[in-house]
């Protein structure tokens, strides 16, 4: 729809004639303009106009056919509510418009995403898990204390304590006129140094209030050094790498927080809409949603001058041999040993009894020769 700068407007400037159509507030927050509250400024800034009119109230009700305008731009109808997991890290500022002209967390974010809005924030030293959605009346349920969402943070502080100084946050505490409601602090590691301790202390609080850990922390004499988000609520950061953000699948935030979105607004369907495209793997092979990848050259092999000798290369050693087995020693023309009875004597071999001629020593089947007649035995000499 065509905003019309000419559409005929009520009689009192700045007021939509009320109807049975919701507040411009929250139809702005659905929307993913931002919460109820920052529309309220947004309002209170004059930014906002209905058909042409800037509003100086959230309490106007829209009419079917009206058209809303922020910045002098078309506010889109609403859409499903969608969350989002985005690893912040270390040197952007959470907010959308920085006076300063610092970084922010939205210029990072990929350019297909729909206008998002963060869920609480973190500061611009702080890095970890921070939750975007479209939705923002669910973004302010999920940041207000009567939700008591459980915001998780690991910690690297500077300092000298102990498990007993940390129990004292459990009741709660009150800093600079500022009271905090419980944390639980646990002390993780400690490593001692020359001009202190490195401690790493795990932080869980229900509040989320501005710059809540390093506030308290600093109340008990610790400085810290590095703050990072591991979880807010139901949802962890988990493996997600720094600067990488991926979608909450619409059948999740169903059940998790179902109860905190309008029913028309609920997403449908089981697969988010926004995914990642997947990187390459180890080895270097595409994964099969990636698009084909061109084959890598093949390396150029190395020229030598001529009369010159190749590097030799370096044969693979070759296992050592197995020992073979050795062979049983067989018996040729012999009868196996037979077990000696105890108190007989061995029996004789065949053909060495009496009366017979001993057996040759030679192997069968040769004519053992004869020995010569000792000169003074007086034998005879063999024959020629």
């Amino acid at each position: 729809m065509v905003h019309d700068p000419l559409r005929p407007q009520p009689d009192e400037p700045g007021q939509v004639p009320a109807g049975d159509g919701d507040r411009v507030a929250k139809v702005l927050a659905r929307a993913g303009v931002g919460s109820r509250r920052d529309v309220e400024r947004l309002i209170a800034e004059g930014r906002v106009a209905v058909n042409g009119r800037p509003l100086d109230t959230p309490a106007t009700k829209l009419e079917p056919g009206d058209i809303v305008t922020v910045d002098g731009e078309v506010v889109a109808e609403p859409e499903p509510a969608r969350v989002f997991r985005y690893h912040k890290p270390v040197g952007l500022v959470t907010t959308h418009k920085d006076p300063q002209g610092r970084p922010t967390v939205f210029d990072a974010l990929p350019a297909e995403l729909p206008r998002l809005i963060s869920v609480g924030r973190l500061d611009l030293n702080s890095e970890g898990l921070l939750l975007l959605t479209n939705d923002g009346q669910l973004a302010r349920a999920l940041e207000a204390p009567s939700g008591a969402m459980v915001r998780r943070y690991r910690v690297r502080a500077h300092g000298r304590t102990n498990q007993e100084r940390l129990d004292r946050l459990l009741p709660g505490i009150t800093v600079e006129g500022v009271k905090y409601g419980p944390i639980e602090a646990k002390l993780d590691k400690a490593k001692e140094g020359a001009s202190g301790a490195n401690l790493w202390i795990t932080v869980a609080l229900a509040e989320g209030k501005n710059r809540e850990v390093r506030r308290v922390l600093d109340a008990l004499g610790l400085k810290v050094n590095r703050l990072i988000r591991l979880a807010y609520g139901p949802l962890a950061l988990g493996p997600l790498g720094v600067g990488e953000i991926e979608e909450v699948g619409p059948r999740v935030v169903r059940e998790l927080f179902g109860h905190l979105i309008e029913p028309e607004n609920l997403p449908t369907g089981d697969r988010p809409q926004y995914r990642v495209k997947p990187k390459l793997s180890r080895r270097g092979d595409p994964t099969p949603d990636e698009a084909p990848v061109a084959a890598p050259e093949p390396p150029v092999k190395k020229a030598y001058k001529a009369g010159w000798a190749r590097p030799k290369v370096k044969a693979r050693p070759h296992p050592p041999p197995k020992p073979k087995p050795k062979a049983k020693p067989e018996l040729r023309g012999k009868a196996k040993p037979q077990a000696k009875p105890s108190g007989s004597r061995p029996a004789p071999a065949p053909g060495a009894g009496p009366g017979r001629p001993k057996p040759s020593a030679s192997r069968p089947g040769t004519t053992p020769a004869r020995r010569p007649a000792h000169p003074r035995s007086g034998g005879k000499a063999p024959r020629g």
